[in-house]
């Protein structure tokens, strides 16, 4: 899996989500040459673009969906502390083109945020999806242990906006568990997996786990590293998350695991070592 799979098309014109803090938003407005630059480097966590995600072997795509402030248009962009360049509809329709060339694949898209839809534009999300996706939706009461080929598969993270409309139209359920809390502030990739390990306790019959190993810094650390960014710091801890990495196990049982997500997927060997994993079972 990616984290913040859409980050590598931010948009360095964007104003500042709606969602993010005052302070972040008064710094951004006083100081912009500076405080931009900054929020850039500490908001990308992928390079490679969707497509390029796939072909490396990514089929968990995270999601963080926004409409932007003030936009009269029904266009939805992806978001992590600023909106991205390309519109959701623009993505669902290259996913689509990756899936009709790869028909043996199944791909799952976690869907979260919604950053300022309303019913009528969440309505719009679910008709696009419907529309785009057709008869490649996985379709309803097919167990997970038993995927078929040619669907792909979407989550609905939780949410109480029209979530509702999600299981009616879509069968749409929150299948996955995110053991990392991103919200959490943790820069050192010990705190992560220490983190991740006193979640392994909880079991969820049947459903997914997405262990996510990205690392999440707060404004003091990004402060004491003016010169830092996000790609950095992960960059210095993938050793020791590789390691990590090669130690689990795969399955639906107590203390497996079956999606692990990450930032900047494409360095490293991380790709080739999650899927290594299969050969576990």
């Amino acid at each position: 899996g990616s984290h913040d799979t859409m980050t590598y098309c931010l948009d360095k014109s964007s104003a500042v989500s709606g969602n993010e803090s005052k302070l972040v938003k008064f710094l951004n407005k006083c100081l912009p040459c500076i405080v931009h630059p900054i929020i850039m480097k500490w908001s990308t966590t992928q390079v490679l673009t969707v497509t390029e995600q796939l072909e490396a072997g990514v089929r968990y795509l995270d999601f963080r969906i926004a409409h932007k402030a003030n936009d009269p248009s029904m266009n939805l962009y992806f978001v992590h502390m600023v909106y991205t360049t390309v519109t959701v509809q623009d993505i669902l329709w290259e996913i689509l083109r990756w899936l009709e060339t790869h028909p043996q694949e199944v791909v799952i898209i976690a869907c979260r945020n919604f950053d300022g839809l309303t019913k009528r534009l969440h309505n719009h999300l679910v008709a696009c999806i419907k529309e785009i996706f057709q008869c490649k939706l996985c379709p309803r009461n097919v167990s997970m242990r038993s995927f078929f080929p040619h669907f792909l598969k979407i989550h609905h993270n939780k949410t109480n906006l029209h979530s509702t409309a999600w299981k009616r139209e879509l069968n749409l359920t929150v299948i996955s568990v995110e053991l990392w809390d991103s919200s959490r502030d943790n820069c050192h990739p010990l705190s992560c997996l220490k983190y991740l390990m006193c979640h392994f306790l909880i079991f969820f019959s049947g459903k997914f786990f997405v262990a996510g190993i990205n690392l999440t810094e707060n404004l003091r650390y990004i402060l004491i590293h003016p010169f830092g960014s996000l790609k950095k710091m992960t960059l210095q801890s993938l050793p020791c998350l590789k390691i990590w990495i090669k130690q689990q196990y795969p399955g639906p049982k107590k203390k497996c695991i079956n999606i692990i997500a990450g930032d900047f997927i494409g360095n490293n060997d991380f790709v080739k070592d999650v899927i290594e994993l299969n050969t576990k079972i």
